[in-house]
């Protein structure tokens, strides 16, 4: 296929920072979807392990930044749910 081979690209250099910007954008999606599915507090991965995965999250910063508050001083209005 013209235009996906090295030797075409040499012909073409004009070319490869679309090949690189489409490489970059590829993997900050892949990065960020990955991200979310390992990280979210929403999301979880073992029901037996940990249950309520969001008990971990009631006092801890959820936000990426946030310079007003401090989320550890201040208690979660969420009911708390005990067996």
């Amino acid at each position: 296929m013209q235009g996906l081979t090295m030797a075409s690209l040499k012909k073409n250099p004009a070319l490869i920072p679309l090949y690189v910007c489409i490489a970059m954008g590829s993997a900050g999606a892949v990065f960020y979807t990955l991200r979310l599915a390992l990280r979210s507090p929403e999301v979880t991965w073992s029901r037996k392990n940990n249950p309520e995965p969001w008990e971990e999250y009631r006092n801890k910063q959820h936000k990426f930044y946030s310079p007003v508050r401090d989320y550890s001083n201040i208690s979660s209005p969420a009911p708390k749910y005990t067996d």
